[in-house]
């Protein structure tokens, strides 16, 4: 085992750290709630939202997993000041590119949902990308090792 000399972290290290975990467990339990939906919960869902899960093929639902779940470790990587974690973001950033791309290449969620069903993938790139970036910088000063 060997011994890194990190820097100081900052206490916003510990915040963006614990709120990167919060934020993939959250994706965590919303693929769950998808991967285990019943056709009476389907059935809730409004019909845009049902056409394009029904037509979401298995390769997707499995980039999504890999993407909450590296996420996820990603973020413990970075609790336990562990430099892997960059590795786990960047899995999950192309993980989430693979999914966003099949969604509107293999699915009708842009027909179905029009412009607006980009607002929220989109927001999930940038605070990927964010962490990805976050965690670079961790490592680069030396806090995860």
């Amino acid at each position: 085992m060997t011994t890194v000399v990190a820097s100081s972290r900052p206490t916003s290290y510990w915040i963006i750290a614990t709120l990167a975990l919060v934020w993939n467990l959250i994706g965590v339990c919303m693929f769950y709630m998808q991967m285990t939906a019943t056709p009476a919960q389907l059935a809730t869902m409004p019909a845009e939202q049902q056409q394009v899960l029904a037509a979401t093929p298995s390769w997707l639902n499995a980039a999504y997993g890999v993407a909450v779940f590296a996420g996820a470790f990603g973020a413990i990587g970075l609790l336990m000041k562990r430099r892997w974690a960059v590795i786990l973001f960047q899995l999950s950033l192309a993980a989430l590119v693979v999914q966003i791309a099949g969604t509107f290449a293999v699915t009708p969620a842009w027909s179905a949902m029009g412009p607006m069903s980009l607002a929220m993938p989109a927001l999930i790139l940038v605070i990927a990308l964010f962490l990805l970036s976050y965690a670079g910088k961790a490592a680069a000063r030396r806090w995860i090792g």
